[in-house]
């Protein structure tokens, strides 16, 4: 199944994320991936280290050692967060549904600071006079998963009951200031919102599958 889709024998989770993951795709989108994989962990012992991330094979594609993964995770990176609740997974092994299964160790109250940190980045980089509808979508998209987040626990990765709104601000449909006011009204909720996560990600749990992880990949003993 890896080889069908282009991802190496050491990835241990491949999700598509992205318009086709949110249900904003079009005809003419693309199908972006993000995967987890291992480094074997004598490779740790070297001076050099092994890369944190990688791009490919597949266009669109990226992937993060599991470590950097749990690393960006536990400080509530939208992105990688996102993954973790993707609906469209097309590589899993045992050890990453066992990522998969972990998932809420990841949360903590800093998400609701994370998520509206990034659309805010999102906002200064748009530019009012020729606007890209497209990432002004995605700074939509990403208040309202936020929102949802700090609500019920879990981020928003599904968009249909917002599906036509959305995609008539990537169509450029949708007036500036209307787009201002709307990503003006989300931002103020969820900084109002009273989160339900708690106030620290758990990370002996993430810490325990970390060394079970490495455990597991180290070189066989000699006979």
């Amino acid at each position: 199944m890896a080889q069908d889709i282009g991802v190496d024998d050491d990835v241990i989770l491949s999700v598509v994320v992205g318009s086709r993951a949110y249900g904003l795709d079009t005809d003419d989108s693309d199908t972006d991936r993000r995967g987890v994989f291992v480094a074997p962990t004598s490779a740790f012992w070297r001076l050099d280290k092994p890369a944190t991330h990688r791009d490919g094979p597949l266009p669109e594609q990226f992937s993060w050692e599991v470590e950097r993964f749990c690393a960006l995770a536990l400080d509530a990176n939208p992105t990688v967060l996102e993954c973790l609740w993707s609906p469209i997974v097309e590589v899993i092994t045992p050890t990453g549904q066992r990522l998969r299964d972990l998932r809420e160790a990841f949360l903590s109250e800093r998400a609701q600071r994370s998520f509206a940190g990034y659309a805010e980045a999102q906002l200064r980089r748009l530019d009012p006079e020729r606007p890209n509808w497209k990432q002004a979508m995605h700074m939509i998209r990403l208040l309202l998963s936020g929102l949802h987040l700090v609500r019920h626990g879990e981020p928003l990765v599904g968009m249909r009951a917002h599906r036509e709104r959305l995609l008539a601000v990537r169509r450029g449909q949708v007036p500036w200031d209307s787009l201002i006011a709307w990503r003006a009204a989300l931002s103020a909720e969820l900084a109002a919102e009273t989160s339900v996560l708690p106030q620290r990600p758990d990370r002996e749990r993430v810490e325990e599958f970390l060394v079970r992880v490495r455990e597991e990949n180290l070189p066989p003993c000699p006979p």
